[in-house]
């Protein structure tokens, strides 16, 4: 699917690219597809990218960009089900609690078993 789109509708990656490649163009001696006089040229400092842009801002340049959707993938989305039942913050609190408990309770058995006492001494 490919849309033609206005310099607006662009995202600024898009704007750039197409402006740094327009002016690559311009800066090879590609024809201008916008009547810009001496004067202008001379405030733009014959930049190619100035040019480009204002070529890009006038929608005169013959560029579009397909920017595809993305395909559809999986079955009916009716089928998904969503748990309406959310554990209570306190119910979440005494669990976090426990399992902090049941840490400290194996963490104070590794201490008494010996394997840290090594590394202190040689230290």
């Amino acid at each position: 699917m490919c849309l033609e789109m206005k310099s607006k509708d662009f995202s600024k990656y898009e704007r750039a690219r197409i402006i740094g490649a327009r002016g690559l163009q311009i800066s090879m001696d590609a024809p201008l597809l916008v009547d810009v006089d001496e004067k202008e040229l001379d405030a733009m400092n014959f930049d190619p990218l100035k040019i480009a842009e204002k070529e890009l801002d006038s929608d005169t340049l013959p560029i579009s960009v397909s920017k595809p959707m993305p395909k559809r993938v999986g079955g009916d989305i009716s089928n998904i089900t969503i748990e309406t039942e959310v554990p209570e913050d306190s119910i979440k609190m005494k669990q976090e609690i426990e399992d902090e408990r049941e840490m400290s309770k194996k963490m104070g058995q590794m201490d008494s078993s010996g394997e840290d006492d090594e590394v202190s001494e040689k230290q």
